[in-house]
Parts: structure tokens; sequence; C-alpha cells
């Protein structure tokens, strides 16, 4: 699927310009075959009714909104931000960035933005600023290993001991371990793993980890981890959940995202379809608030990490077209999302042609019966790349327990492979209401070890190369093999090789590659390093050797 996507998208052409800030992209013909639920787009819901502003500013399409969604006013123009909730207080709150709306700079004044602590009653708003953090742009919020309050906004941070503060102000630490930055360190988001340790993504698409969020932050990929399409990429926002790792990336130049899912929050796979579009603002009676541009998105997410809102920056036109005290500006606004269901796949074992049926459990909550709610003709079950498209296992019964379903599905068309990581479920309610879920596949290792090498140095007086070795994982590696190879015409040669005792998370060792031919001469060139263990995502890394 991913392949499909990647070389319809490489042929993308550059259809119109609006001063340089839109294009429009065609999307893949595949997509038209999606069904309800295959994007992620679909996952949007009506946002919560509030109250429409009369004179209140903006372009014709957003005179009828929810002037109560989100935080805006006549004093600022607002951008950016995430939510969390303070049970102490029971108050939500929304950390966002604003500026001057009278400022001669217009929008373009973003640079100077101030970020700000506002607070809500609701998830949805309305938000009014209470205090004044400091001077940043594109604030999100997290919490590290060791409770302390971790407020990114772009080149520096602020801490806290508490979601009010006190705020102090300090850099974040970053080592890129020989590799190219991907497109600069700026628009980083984060999500913490199930040890506490916490993943980074950069604007360009690069993964780091750090041990507790606050600590160095270690590059270990060299490569985007972003689709390899046509676009102008930003706003990457990173979460995890019970079941996997979540990202979507926007193309501010073609105002279309892109949503990928990943078990180690290395390798990524890119699902078809919109993740969003600038058409996703609904009333419950239809209208429409037609935002010109969605960005910055971030999440809201419930006690099993599933995201159940999404807050965007919005601005009514071109952003060059947004000038100082005029009727054009910017806010943050709130849209629910469908969580999606919690659901358990019963069969600890793949699914293999022999199998005749795959039991799945789906789990009642606060609000929701699958007793008496679900539509069991429209269940489908199996590899995301079939159910998106209406493809999977069907449902041939159902069964109650306990207030749960147990749903029987037949054993063939599920699509279902020994990489599948995230088995999925597409249906309806019997009011035609999207269902879906994923979930964790039994034959999978979830916490991997992440082994990582820096740049061999060869010792020229030994022969032989030295080369430190990191674990980035959750759980210590096993025994592995690490080979060094010459890449040369296609061609892939080793050269050298030496086995790796196990590492613990977040420790390193020096390991000594031993040449396998040490009468012949290194040719200078491109060199990949390639670590083998059976529970470890694999990372090779690419570099020049040129004989020192």
């Amino acid at each position: 699927m991913k392949n499909l996507i990647c070389a319809v998208f490489a042929s993308f052409i550059m259809a119109g310009f609006a001063n340089g800030q839109v294009v429009e992209r065609p999307r893949p013909a595949r997509w038209d075959s999606l069904v309800l639920g295959g994007r992620f787009i679909d996952r949007f819901l009506p946002m919560v009714r509030g109250h429409s502003g009369e004179g209140v500013w903006g372009a014709k399409g957003v005179q009828d909104r929810y002037v109560d969604n989100g935080i805006e006013d006549s004093l600022r123009s607002y951008w950016g931000g995430n939510i969390r909730y303070d049970r102490a207080t029971d108050l939500y709150n929304l950390y966002v960035c604003g500026w001057d709306e009278k400022s001669v700079k217009g929008h373009h004044q973003w640079p100077y933005s101030i970020v700000y602590r506002a607070v809500s009653k609701q998830m949805q708003g309305p938000y009014l600023i209470k205090d004044t953090i400091g001077s940043g742009h594109n604030p999100e919020l997290f919490r590290a290993k060791n409770g302390t309050y971790v407020l990114y906004v772009i080149d520096k941070r602020y801490t806290a001991p508490s979601p009010q503060g006190p705020w102090k102000q300090d850099t974040f630490h970053f080592d890129s371990r020989g590799r190219k930055i991907i497109e600069g360190l700026s628009n980083l988001t984060f999500a913490q793993r199930s040890d506490g340790s916490y993943l980074m993504v950069c604007r360009g698409g690069g993964v780091w980890f750090s041990r507790d969020g606050l600590s160095t932050y270690h590059q270990v990929t060299d490569k985007r981890v972003y689709p390899a399409v046509a676009g102008e990429f930003e706003d990457p926002v990173v979460w995890r959940d019970h079941v996997q790792y979540h990202l979507i990336v926007n193309d501010w130049l073609g105002r279309i995202a892109f949503y990928l899912r990943s078990k180690d929050g290395v390798h990524w796979v890119t699902d078809p379809g919109e993740a969003y579009t600038n058409q996703i603002a609904q009333h419950t009676d239809g209208t429409k608030e037609e935002w010109f541009k969605f960005e910055r998105m971030k999440v809201f997410q419930d006690s099993y990490g599933r995201a159940i809102q999404a807050n965007f920056a919005v601005i009514d036109v071109l952003k060059d077209e947004d000038k100082g005290g005029d009727n054009h500006s910017s806010k943050n606004i709130a849209i629910p999302l469908n969580p999606g269901l919690l659901i358990t796949l019963l069969n600890k074992d793949m699914p293999t042609p022999e199998m005749k049926t795959i039991q799945v459990k789906i789990h009642a909550e606060p609000g929701f019966d699958p007793l008496e709610e679900i539509d069991l003709a429209t269940l489908r079950f199996g590899a995301s790349d079939q159910v998106n498209f209406g493809g999977g296992s069907k449902a041939l019964r159902a069964t109650a327990s306990g207030r749960d379903l147990l749903v029987t599905f037949d054993g063939v068309e599920h699509g279902i492979t020994e990489a599948e990581f995230a088995p999925k479920l597409i249906g309806k309610t019997k009011k035609g209401k999207l269902l879906y879920g994923y979930m964790r596949a039994p034959w999978q290792s979830y916490r991997s070890s992440i082994l990582s090498a820096r740049k061999p140095v060869f010792l020229k007086d030994k022969g032989v190369f030295t080369v430190q070795i990191e674990n980035f994982g959750e759980i210590i590696s096993e025994e592995a093999e690490v080979s060094l190879y010459h890449l040369h015409k296609g061609r892939k040669e080793r050269v050298a090789g030496g086995r790796l005792q196990p590492l613990a998370p977040f420790t390193s060792t020096a390991l000594t590659l031993t040449r396998d031919a040490v009468s012949s001469a290194l040719p200078l060139g491109t060199y990949t390093i390639v670590i083998e263990a059976n529970n470890d995502a694999k990372l090779d890394f690419d570099f020049q050797f040129d004989g020192m």
C-alpha cells in the first residue's frame, strides 16, 4: 500500500498557485475506493454546539462560527497549542501562543509570539487567558518521567512542577550522533513510551529518543519517516495509545495531511486517505466553518491514550492577507474525534489458512453498549489495507460475554500477515454511525530493543574498526551480529563484523569489528552498518568512509 501511494504521488505536478501558498495536489485514484472508516478524516465528529457570533472578524465562510469554541478575541491572533486536564483544579489548560492582532506585520508578527496558559471548564472551550508564560511559538506541553511539566516552544523550553507553573526557561539538549538533522530542529512533537522514556519527531521527520523527556534527545534515523511523496511537510503530531503510535504530518502547501502508524516509533506505515483537510469544522446541522487553513494539529487523549479531540490553529484567509487591525485573524479551535472501539483479538496465534474462525471481543464502555448498538452485518476484520477498502473477514455470529460482545469472524480474506501489528475492525451502528478500532496482535512484541550505531572509526595501525553502539529501546537487547558493508553499484559486500553482547536500555558499548579480508585494501565510498537481532527494531546507518 505504501509503495502504491508513493508511486502515484511521485508523478504529481503543481496544478495551481495562490501567492505561493496553495498547490492543488490530485489524490491517488484508489483512494476513491476507501470505505467509511478507511481514512483518518472519517473520525472527525461535529463540533460541540456553541454560540454563533454577530459582527465578528473573519471572511464570509467563517461568520457563522462557534465563537466560544477554542480561543479567540479581538486583541490577539492565536496559533498552535495543546490541552492538558488538571485534576486538582478540574480545569482544562490550553497552552497557546498569540500576538497583537493590530501589529503592522499582521500574521507575520508570529516570530514575536507570547505563550499563554488559558483555562476552561469544558474541553472544547471557551478558553480564557489565565497566565502569561513567556516568549515562544508553536507550544506543546508534556509531562516528563519525573513528573516535571515541559513546555516546548521553538528553540527552547519552559519547565514547571505543576500545570500552573512557576515556569523556568531553559533549553533542550540534542545529540545527532553523526547523522544529518533533517530540516532542522523545530516544530517538535513528543510521545511518552511505556517505560517513561520519550520519543520525539522533528519537523523534517527524524526520530529521536530521550531517557526521561528532560535529558538529551538522541537521533536514531537519518531519513525522514514521512511518506515519500510530493509535499512541503511540517506540523507533525505524534501520540501513543494502548495499541500503537500515531503520527500525522501536514503538507502545508498542498493543504493535505497524512496519517501514519507504528509499533515501535521507528518504522511507520502510511495509511491511505487524507488525515484532515480544511473541510472538517462542521456543526451538527451540517453548517461548515470554511477556514482557509488548518495547521498545528494537537490531540487530547483519554485514559487509554485514544485521541478524543483535535485542536487546530486556523486562519480565515491566506497568511499574507491577514493584515494588522483588519477583519482577518487566526484562532485555535477544537473538533471532537471518534476514539474508536476497545477490542481484543482472542486468537493467540496468527491466523493461518487452516484456521476456520477468528474471535474478537468488543468491549462495552460508558455510553456504548455493543450488545444493542452494533450492526453485525457491517463488521469487517483484518489487515487495515483490506478493511479500509471494504475487504476483510465477515462476521458469522455474536454472543454476549457479560456486557461485552464476542464476535466470530470467518477465517478467510483477513489479509493478516506476520508483520501485522494492529489488525483493524470497521463497521457501523444500527443508526449508521462509524465503528472502528485497532487491537494488538498477540503474536507481536510491542517492546523492543533499538540498537543504533555511530559512525565507525578505522584504526589503520590495527586494521580494525571500532564502533559505538547504543540501545534506545525499552528492553535489554539480545546478542546481535554487527556487520559493516561496502555499497557499490547496487551491491553490498561485507568487509567487517563482530558480535555484540546484550545491552540494557540507554546504555552503550564500544565494539571492535574485525576485517573479513585483512589483506585487501578498503575502498573509499559509501558504507552501511547493519545490526541483526531477533527482538530489535532494525536500523541501518549509511556513512562515507574517507580512509581516516
